[in-house]
């Protein structure tokens, strides 16, 4: 593990926020910010840490709508993951590249420098995500360079103009070329986890089309077309039909999550790969069908068999 660089987390304070009770700084940071207790809280102001409105804060200091309340972080150490990643694609619009699995998309749960935006905006500064990949899952992320590429294909993604094909390792023996999985997904409850997202009746309309590439032994290798975007969307759509990721420590047949996980939400283990991207290029308007090279442990044998 090595050190990251640090971060200052910065919010505007707001009346909804604040309330109409009478609050301190450390009260304040200790009721909306519990991932710390509230003796952290008070070791981070007593260190020098927090500011409101960019004075030191000891924490008796009332909070008001308005104020700027600040914490910076100091370095802390990131896991070790691949640090590279593979151009694709490149023109004064639009950057695509290939992300390794185990790569974090974007900084959160404890990763900010080991980051694939980190990596690339090393090299664009400008660079701006359009969508994200799993930790686990590997392959295409397309980034815009101007502002007006990144508000016209955000549009192309609103409007479903966007395609998306997967290549996915799962479970079990497939009985059908096709599945047309429509099940809709939502929080539901876990009993480590609080919440997470899985199979749900009354979750948000999903839809993903799985084609069978070829039948092995004990697994299936599927191509899968994802018409929606929800989170973890592939897992869960396959793990419904009952044919989840292998390796997946997340999601059991039915596509709910396992009740005791063998692993963390965000550990890796299974193989999903964003093979390809289809998309009107927003200035020159051609079509572009990017593609990834596929992992060799998703490549169908030369005799298929589905």
């Amino acid at each position: 593990m090595r050190l990251n660089d640090g971060y200052v987390y910065r919010e505007v304070l707001t009346s909804s926020r604040v309330g109409a009770a009478p609050q301190s700084v450390l009260i304040y940071l200790s009721r909306h910010y519990p991932h710390s207790t509230r003796a952290e809280w008070e070791a981070r102001l007593q260190g020098g840490e927090v500011t409101l409105n960019g004075h030191p804060a000891g924490g008796q200091e009332p909070v008001r709508a308005g104020l700027e309340l600040s914490w910076t972080r100091p370095p802390w150490p990131e896991p070790d993951v691949p640090l590279h990643f593979e151009i694709v694609h490149q023109d004064a619009q639009l950057l695509a590249v290939t992300k390794p699995s185990g790569l974090p998309t974007l900084p959160g749960g404890g990763f900010l420098n080991h980051t694939l935006l980190h990596l690339v905006r090393q090299r664009f500064p400008e660079a701006s995500p359009l969508h994200r990949l799993g930790r686990g899952t590997s392959g295409l992320v397309l980034f815009a360079l101007t502002r007006q590429a990144a508000a016209d294909l955000s549009r192309g993604w609103r409007e479903h103009q966007i395609h998306k094909t997967y290549l996915a390792l799962a479970a079990g023996r497939a009985n059908e070329p096709v599945y047309d999985i429509r099940v809709a997904i939502g929080p539901v409850p876990h009993p480590r986890l609080g919440t997470v997202f899985a199979a749900s009746a009354v979750g948000r309309s999903a839809r993903s089309t799985a084609r069978v590439l070829e039948v092995r032994p004990h697994t299936t290798l599927f191509s899968v077309d994802i018409l929606t975007g929800r989170p973890h969307q592939i897992r869960i759509h396959l793990a419904f039909v009952g044919h989840p990721l292998v390796g997946d420590p997340l999601y059991a047949p039915g596509g709910l999550p396992f009740p005791e996980l063998p692993g963390l939400p965000g550990d890796g283990g299974y193989l999903l790969h964003a093979s390809v991207l289809s998309f009107t290029h927003p200035a020159s308007g051609e079509r572009l069908q990017l593609r990834s090279p596929t992992p060799a442990a998703l490549k169908p044998s030369p005799e298929i068999n589905t």
